[in-house]
């Protein structure tokens, strides 16, 4: 996927320009803070990835979704209303009431909304990826891995930067600033910013206009101001906003109706669309753009945007003793604010919308203790605290008369079974007197308004001990207590397009069988308790060799769903009061869901070779997930978030890099996975599957594997860097990007499964030695390979057409940009 779970640390290889003998075969040593402590990266007793600032620049790495090129085991992708994070095949579905698996933390300050995620990268430091649970040093709700984000601190000395790429095939435009330096003696400031348009690479034939496109831009100020010798205050400022219009969505399959109703037997949902007719009932001719049902970079849609802007304020207020202690006050506010409109039944065709929106507000307060490193024993321990406060809203808009008329002659042709057969019409022909053709009436025009309101107050308190017994073995204890207080509403009511309720009548009925959408109105307090704990031991076997093993188990906080469309009550729908013969369609839905736990063991050896030219790195991997968290797409418009009670992820991660030679490195990845899931009866079915379970709702996936999950992937890198005169150089990199086939799905649809690839990124750049200036090519799928990062069933195809259908979400062909970059 530009993507799939591939790619490793050794990322920092270098494509920057170098003097002749400056580089003496031997690998640059990197440097990370995931334990909260400066160490290199082959003293961690972790599974980390790390990538450079820098090196992200080169590589037009923009966003998080870029960042899984380089990373094993990572995948991060837009899905149909959401974000998707996945590590070692875990991560957390579509449903607003989640927060991520996969936490995101930016200079310390916990990330955990899917649509952050999104929000474009600016003056980097470093990336840094933890693989597996982090529930000690980075303990909200890390159950599968953490991402870390440092963000570059002001200089000692005057430096700037101004960077631009452009890409015409796609109208890429990028600029990125940065200013930073001392103003005092004591007070240095750092300021960036970056602005970013993007043209779009899917063609929206019926709009006649290309999609996605993007307009960004973030600011940011950070100043360091050294109150005193042993005291320093660290202090950023940024917003920013992430706009887009369209979307990278097509449908790639639609197979023919099975349903007798107008006939549709044999025909697809385009053709559906495109020329049904029914004299006297109903006339569908929509645009011929929605015969374009396959997968090509095409798409017919409405229209679809989003529109987010994000405001963060961090303070780390840190003092060192005279013996060394360190001690941290990170102090955060975060907020934002999205508009979203979707025309998720993916077709020209005026079916219907749904709108979006969000508000979301975070405070946090962490108190660290660091002791002194290289003592008998270590500490890190702290308290935390959060508050967060969550609003979310959506709509869904029916105002298409196309709907109106395919239900009122679904209606028809099912003697009034889409809707009640109502004794109230008193004159009339038998079928007008018996309610007969009228179900699509019932919903003309409407609206069904969603509010979900959910607030979270967390405290923690966590210690990390580290044992030191000579000069090669550590023991490390951890652990961390939670306690989290959530309160969560949902409600759903049908109403004008005016937003004036609607009373209980046929509206509730035909809703319920056409849209899985009924009224409720649902509250609810939870108060959870936990506590995660570690063992690790590291043994240095040789002065460049480390083995760790590592068990621990982390914990993930229930929490309640934002997105069913249904009570979880098994009572009858409502309907119209007065009918004779009422149709009580019984619709199951969801609202609280429990907290899910891992169980993991690693084994890990890092070690250094060829004195220090070379590295290897490998990890095995064993994880059990319990009640592990999901969210089911209801196969019509809405998500219920269930909880699979057994889920085992285990596989093998193996990294490394090369100095060949003063000029020329290389580097490769490789990871195996096995997911399975071992009890999750409760599965959602996919398109024609005969349900299994014994209320004829779900599927067993018992035995199956996850989305996004593929047997084996991997990167290998090359880089070139020397000097072509005395003065100026040239540096080369190629990235080759692999993996096994894998399903987007989620549920697991054999119809729209990936095939394996090989991608291939690279750059060539020249410039003077020292590096005041650079002109470079940056390419990026150069193999031009088509990848389907998401796909899903497609909304109300089965529902109304009886046709099978699938939509997918799919990453850019190939692109060359060209940069610039000037240094001062």
């Amino acid at each position: 996927m530009g993507s799939r779970n591939t790619s490793v640390s050794f990322c920092l290889l270098a494509m920057t320009l170098v003097p002749a003998g400056a580089i003496a075969a031997v690998l640059e040593e990197v440097v990370v803070t995931a334990q909260h402590r400066t160490q290199s990266l082959q003293d961690v007793p972790v599974s980390v990835s790390a990538i450079g600032g820098e090196k992200m620049m080169e590589a037009g790495i923009n966003r998080m979704e870029d960042l899984q090129a380089y990373v094993p085991n990572l995948t991060v992708t837009e899905s149909g209303i959401s974000t998707d994070i996945f590590i070692r095949g875990i991560g957390t579905g579509m449903n607003q009431g989640f927060e991520q698996s996969v936490g995101m933390y930016v200079d310390g300050i916990y990330y955990g909304r899917a649509q952050l995620a999104r929000a474009p990268f600016l003056d980097l430091a470093r990336v840094e990826v933890l693989r597996g649970p982090q529930n000690i040093l980075h303990g909200k709700n890390s159950i599968a891995g953490a991402v870390n984000l440092i963000t570059a601190n002001p200089s000692d000395y005057f430096e700037a930067l101004f960077s631009t790429l452009y890409e015409p095939k796609y109208d890429e435009k990028v600029a990125d600033i940065m200013l930073s330096g001392p103003v005092t003696d004591n007070l240095g400031l750092r300021f960036s910013a970056r602005l970013r348009e993007y043209g779009g690479f899917v063609e929206n034939i019926f709009l006649d206009r290309d999609e996605p496109q993007y307009d960004q831009a973030t600011f940011r100020l950070k100043a360091a101001w050294e109150i005193d010798d042993k005291t320093t205050l660290l202090a950023k400022i940024e917003t920013g906003k992430f706009d887009s219009l369209g979307r990278q969505a097509e449908i790639v399959n639609d197979e023919p109706s099975t349903s007798s109703v107008f006939l549709f037997t044999g025909k697809t949902e385009a053709e559906i669309l495109n020329n049904t007719q029914f004299p006297g009932v109903v006339d569908v001719n929509i645009d011929d753009s929605v015969l374009n049902n396959y997968q090509d970079f095409k798409r017919t849609s409405n229209g679809d945007y989003s529109n987010n802007d994000t405001l963060n304020l961090t303070a780390n207020l840190t003092r060192v003793t005279d013996s060394g202690h360190e001690f941290t006050a990170i102090t955060g506010f975060l907020q934002y604010t999205y508009s979203d409109l979707c025309d998720c039944d993916a077709t020209a065709a005026e079916l219907f919308k749904l709108a979006l929106g969000e508000d979301y507000t975070q405070y946090s307060q962490e108190l660290r203790w660091v002791s002194p490193a290289d003592q008998d024993i270590e500490y890190i321990g702290g308290l935390y605290f959060q508050r967060n406060e969550l609003d979310f809203r959506d709509k869904l808009i029916q105002d298409s008369a196309t709907v109106v008329q395919l239900l009122n002659a679904a209606d028809l042709m099912e003697a009034g079974a889409r809707g009640d057969i109502d004794p109230l019409q008193l004159s009339g022909t038998p079928e007008e007197v018996l309610g007969v053709g009228d179900a699509g009436n019932a919903v003309a025009n409407i609206t069904a308004p969603r509010k979900f309101l959910s607030t979270s107050n967390i405290f923690s308190a966590f210690l990390q001990t580290t044992f030191h017994f000579g000069d090669s073995l550590r023991l490390t204890l951890g652990g961390r207590g939670t306690l989290e207080q959530k309160t969560g509403s949902r409600k759903l009511e049908f109403a004008d397009l005016d937003g004036n309720i609607l009373p209980i009548g046929e509206v509730d009925t035909v809703s319920a069988i056409t849209f899985s959408a009924e009224r409720h109105d649902l509250k609810g307090k939870r108060t959870e308790k936990s506590f995660s704990p570690l063992l690790n031991i590291q043994w240095d076997y040789s002065d460049e060799g480390m083995a760790y093993f590592t068990a621990t188990k982390g914990v993930k906080a229930g929490g309640f769903d934002a997105r069913s469309n249904m009570s979880p009550s098994t009572d009858p729908t409502p309907r119209n009061p007065n009918a004779l013969i009422a149709n009580q369609q019984v619709l199951v839905g969801t609202f609280e869901y429990e907290e899910e736990e891992a169980t993991s063991l690693e084994l890990g050896l890092k070690t250094g070779l060829l004195d220090g030219a070379a590295e290897f790195n490998v990890a095995a991997f064993y994880t059990q997930y319990n009640d592990l968290q999901i969210s089911l797409f209801d196969g019509t418009l809405g998500f219920n978030v269930g909880n699979a009670k057994e889920a085992i992820t285990m596989g093998i991660e193996m990294d490394g890099r090369w100095q060949l030679t003063d000029y020329l490195s290389i580097g490769g990845a490789l990871a195996i996975l096995d997911f399975e899931f071992t009890d999750f009866k409760n599965g959602q079915c996919q398109q024609d599957q005969v349900p299994t379970s014994e209320d004829g709702l779900y599927c067993d996936y018992t035995g199956m594997s996850n989305q996004y999950v593929a047997d084996w992937s991997g990167t290998f890198l090359v880089g070139y860097v020397r000097p072509i005169s005395p003065t100026m150089g040239i540096g080369m990199g190629l990235d080759f990007v692999f993996t096994d086939n894998y399903n987007p799905s989620s549920n697991l649809d054999p119809r729209v499964e990936q095939d394996a690839f090989v991608k291939v990124n690279g750059r060539i750049g020249i410039g003077p030695i020292d590096k005041q200036w650079e002109l470079a090519l940056v390419g990026k799928n150069l193999t031009d390979k088509v990848v389907v990062v998401y796909a899903a069933d497609t909304p109300l195809s089965k529902t109304i057409f009886g046709a099978t259908s699938h939509t997918a979400f799919v990453e850019p062909p190939r692109s060359i940009a060209m940069q610039f970059t000037y240094r001062m």
